[in-house]
């Protein structure tokens, strides 16, 4: 049988206001009366009324993650991996993931709607952009909020995010070394942070290796897989078509090795292929151990957001408000010496 908060302040001899208050950990309750408060809430099963507890603290027990349905987010298994982490980190904390759907030409109006409404306590803010208005917006109102990425100008907000200059820097480095001079690179849009960081990386590789960038080699291919498929067929009707393709997004890359496959190019022997993030472990290209730049799981990043998140909601100071992880490189099948002229 569970009591509520006027039988436990019966029980205990205290009044609503401090039960309650010691409950909610405020720092006008001295430590043994907050330790009772506590212990006879367990025996006793006291179980909080949340609407009450939610109306008094001024919070609502949830994070907010605006997912923008003109890309292909969803479809991508280290989003999905990067949200359990966060929903898993946040359960343990009572607070609920809420996933907000919005198209691009609106989602800067969706993330003013879940602030002033305070329908959300704090905001993760994927895909960041070189120039991201929701993340100024943000730092402008003063929300808690953590982006999964830098911007342009990565001062003055919490973020995690990867080297990607220097993965892609080290993978162009790689094929060189194995004598590569046509060099191709699929990428997904340059407004987005990352991508802008990893294309920066890639031309930093071909001009230290003194390769030119022939610009038809330099294909967008958005961040589906079609994109990337697309890019592919591209590259392989050239007259003179590349030794090697760098992909700077995992879907993009799973397009591109299947273009490669279908028209039976040999993967690491015609040509070498490297891929940002991996190929993901549900695509049904069984058997090809593609090279990747990779980085620490998502799911591990979803929980250190989570954690970053939290600190900031409770308005404490965080010990690393910007965290940048190095790139790994993981070898594959799919790399070899540039072929014969």
């Amino acid at each position: 049988m569970t009591i509520d908060l006027k039988q436990l302040s019966a029980r205990l001899g205290l009044s609503p206001t401090t039960v309650s208050r010691a409950l909610n950990g405020y720092t006008d309750v001295s430590e043994a009366t907050r330790a009772r408060v506590e212990q006879a809430a367990r025996e006793f099963g006291y179980q909080p009324n949340l609407a009450a507890r939610r109306l008094a603290l001024g919070r609502a027990d949830a994070v907010g993650i605006v997912y923008p349905v003109d890309t292909d987010f969803m479809g991508n298994p280290l989003f999905l991996e990067m949200i359990a982490g966060v929903s898993d980190r946040l359960e343990a904390a009572g607070i609920d993931v809420l996933l907000a759907v919005a198209r691009a030409q609106s989602e800067l109006r969706t993330y003013e709607r879940l602030v002033r409404g305070r329908r959300v306590d704090g905001l993760i803010v994927a895909h960041t952009r070189v120039e991201d208005e929701r993340v100024e917006y943000l730092k402008r109102v003063g929300f808690p909020f953590v982006g999964y990425g830098r911007t342009g100008n990565p001062e003055g907000f919490a973020w995690l995010d990867f080297d990607n200059e220097a993965g892609c820097l080290d993978a162009v480095r790689r094929l060189t070394a194995l004598g590569h001079r046509r060099i191709a690179y699929v990428h997904a849009p340059l407004t987005m942070n990352f991508a802008h960081q990893r294309h920066a990386g890639f031309l930093r590789g071909m001009a230290e290796a003194g390769v030119p960038v022939q610009p038809e080699y330099v294909v967008p291919g958005s961040l589906d897989r079609r994109g990337g498929y697309a890019a592919g067929r591209q590259l392989l009707a050239l007259p003179q078509r590349p030794t090697a393709v760098l992909v700077d997004n995992n879907l993009g890359g799973v397009g591109v090795v299947r273009a490669l496959l279908q028209a039976g190019v040999a993967i690491g022997r015609e040509v070498s292929v490297i891929v940002n993030d991996g190929v993901p472990p549900d695509t049904l290209l069984i058997g090809q151990q593609i090279a990747a730049v990779a980085q620490p799981t998502a799911y591990d990043s979803g929980t250190t957001m989570a954690g970053m998140l939290l600190a900031l909601i409770e308005g404490k100071p965080l010990e690393q408000p910007q965290v940048l992880h190095p790139p790994v490189f993981i070898e594959g099948a799919s790399i070899g010496p540039a072929p014969a002229a």
